[in-house]
């Protein structure tokens, strides 16, 4: 075999190496029932926060403890309770949905990064008038 074959078939080896990792740490939103069902597996939930139940936090006893219910994304009768033992997050009741990562265990979802989806800025601009760059006077 040549070098230039040798040095092809590392190559080749190397990307698919990288492509198998990638592919196993990418992962996809799950619902919370499916959460409930593989209690310590680690799952990104598309949720949105239940309004009609109170945001646990208070600074005073504990400042890295928050809590709330959380309804799926796909099914509003699915919900869970939620703790985020990293502060307050106050954009919670403007998001409009929230991705969570975390496992669930011991009839509650931990919470380690919550990442929120807010509404846009340009809602109803029309189908044509999304503007790319808007330039601000």
């Amino acid at each position: 075999m040549k070098k230039i074959h040798i040095i092809m078939l590392v190559l080749i080896a190397g990307a698919i190496a990288f492509l198998v990792t990638f592919l196993k740490g990418a992962s996809t939103y799950e619902t919370v029932a499916q959460a409930k069902e593989n209690p310590g597996k680690f799952v990104h939930v598309s949720v949105k926060l239940d309004k009609s139940k109170p945001v646990d936090y208070n600074a005073q006893k504990d400042p890295n403890y928050l809590s709330f219910q959380a309804i799926d994304s796909e099914d509003s009768l699915q919900s869970m309770k939620v703790v985020y033992r990293k502060g307050a997050r106050h954009d919670l009741q403007l998001a409009t949905k929230l991705v969570l990562k975390g496992k669930f265990k011991d009839g509650q979802f931990e919470c380690n990064d919550i990442q929120t989806k807010c509404p846009s800025k340009y809602k109803d601009a029309g189908a044509t008038e999304h503007p790319q760059n808007p330039i601000v006077n």
